[in-house]
């Protein structure tokens, strides 16, 4: 039996199923996060290409929101195929056929000179995106000890998002100074060399830590069918996706396609400027998911009230940024808003913690899948929800930004609803493990 030292400095007795950590499994799972850090990128790419996408494809702002609809329409719907590939398939080999599709589909962005061309780029796009952090999720089960799930997730998110800073801080001066077809087929170099080192170096599983064999039963339709129902009537599965749904998507639409042209057109900003409030957002990000992974990994109790504390601050900064007297809100209220906002990525990674205790192992991937569907779905919806009001009513972003309150207040009904629920049923499963932790031979 092995054995760890906590953070109190008491031993933690680790079951023999529980993988130890250490340098190889950080070098291994850090190879997972480097394809999910360049699915990030090409992801968020087209947030500070949106201008130029309007231009070069001559559409109005429900067709450039259409890019990213799509984009993400496709991701959602992938989710819960992508949780069944990763559980029967595993790591490596869904990971590998979502760097060859998104890489595909950023060169053909790249070369698209017409919209229908360029809307293909970016589902074929979104195909790969999906399979990239659910996997990660399952590289991060598999190598490191499971108290260290919270903080493992919290980082592969906050590597991620640094994908981010690549567009908003590289992309976007690239496209200024080479022009649409040569920044995006240079970027999408990156997708190449992360399969290369992705096929030679990763594997699933630290040695003597394989997974039992699938019984032959778990094939075909029925068996499919029983993890997606089993998964979904775990009601910390169901927590876990309403949080994503309600924490994630201020923030994406924002970073994805509408932030740019709002702090431009509606705020009068200058394209640096506003380039540079994107890169605050990413940077608040990853500051605050190192702390809300600390915070977590030691308290759960802390999950609901962080996730719940976040969308509450986030609606506040968006009503008063939204209803400031004059043509501009202040300088100051953008910075803080923009801060806030990089608090919704690493909140939305805390409907994972719900749904990571409330799944055995053989599950963990299909419950990831749809916990992720929530966020994107919210994402999505709002996306087009914009793009109309937008256009409805000749550009008035106060209208158009609104639409992120009336889905906030759905996911918040939903989040007080389930989360006694969950919490008791957690409690149920955990007294279980201790007195079958009991009965492991030393």
């Amino acid at each position: 039996m092995s054995g760890s030292t906590g953070a109190g400095g008491t031993a933690t007795r680790l079951l023999p199923s529980d993988p130890p950590g250490g340098g190889r499994a950080m070098a291994v799972w850090g190879i997972g996060v480097a394809v999910y850090f360049v699915a990030i990128t090409y992801r968020t790419s087209l947030g500070v290409a949106g201008l130029d996408a309007a231009d070069r494809f001559h559409i109005n702002a429900s067709a450039l929101s259409t890019f990213s609809i799509l984009q993400l329409l496709v991701y959602a719907g992938m989710q819960i195929p992508v949780g069944l590939m990763v559980d029967r398939l595993g790591a490596k080999k869904v990971l590998t056929f979502g760097v060859v599709l998104y890489t595909v589909g950023q060169f053909g962005f790249a070369l698209s000179e017409s919209y229908g061309l360029a809307l293909g780029s970016r589902a074929l796009l979104g195909c790969g995106d999906a399979m990239t952090f659910i996997s990660v999720l399952r590289l991060g089960s598999r190598w490191f000890p499971a108290r260290r799930g919270p903080l493992i997730a919290q980082i592969a998110a906050l590597v991620g998002m640094a994908g981010n800073l690549i567009s908003t801080l590289v992309l976007a001066r690239l496209l200024h100074s080479f022009g649409w077809t040569q920044t995006f087929a240079v970027s999408a170099v990156g997708g190449v060399i992360v399969l290369i080192v992705l096929l030679l170096f990763l594997t699933d599983h630290p040695e003597g830590h394989e997974p039992p064999p699938a019984p032959a039963e778990h094939t075909g339709a029925t068996f499919i069918r029983r993890q997606i129902t089993d998964a979904w009537r775990e009601p910390g599965t169901r927590l876990g996706m309403w949080v994503h749904f309600t924490t994630q998507f201020p923030a994406m639409v924002f970073l994805l396609l509408w932030g740019l042209p709002f702090l431009v057109e509606a705020q009068g900003l200058s394209r640096a400027t506003a380039g540079e409030l994107l890169t605050l957002v990413v940077l608040a990000n990853m500051a605050v998911g190192l702390v809300y992974g600390q915070i977590i990994a030691r308290h759960h109790a802390a999950r609901t009230p962080l996730a719940l504390g976040t969308v509450a601050v986030t609606a506040v900064l968006w009503a008063l940024t939204l209803a400031w007297p004059g043509d501009h809100a202040p300088m100051a209220l953008l910075i803080v808003l923009c801060v806030v906002l990089g608090a919704c990525g690493p909140a939305s990674m805390i409907g994972f913690d719900f749904a990571r205790p409330a799944n055995p192992p053989e599950r963990q991937g299909t419950a990831s899948g749809i916990v992720n569907m929530g966020g994107f779905t919210a994402s999505m919806t709002t996306l087009l929800a914009v793009g109309i009001l937008l256009d409805a009513t000749g550009n008035n972003y106060r209208i158009a930004f609104a639409s992120v309150f009336v889905l906030e207040a759905l996911g918040v009904s939903q989040i007080l609803r389930l989360r006694r629920r969950a919490v008791r049923r957690e409690r149920e499963r955990l007294v279980v493990s201790r007195v079958e932790a009991v009965h492991v031979p030393a």
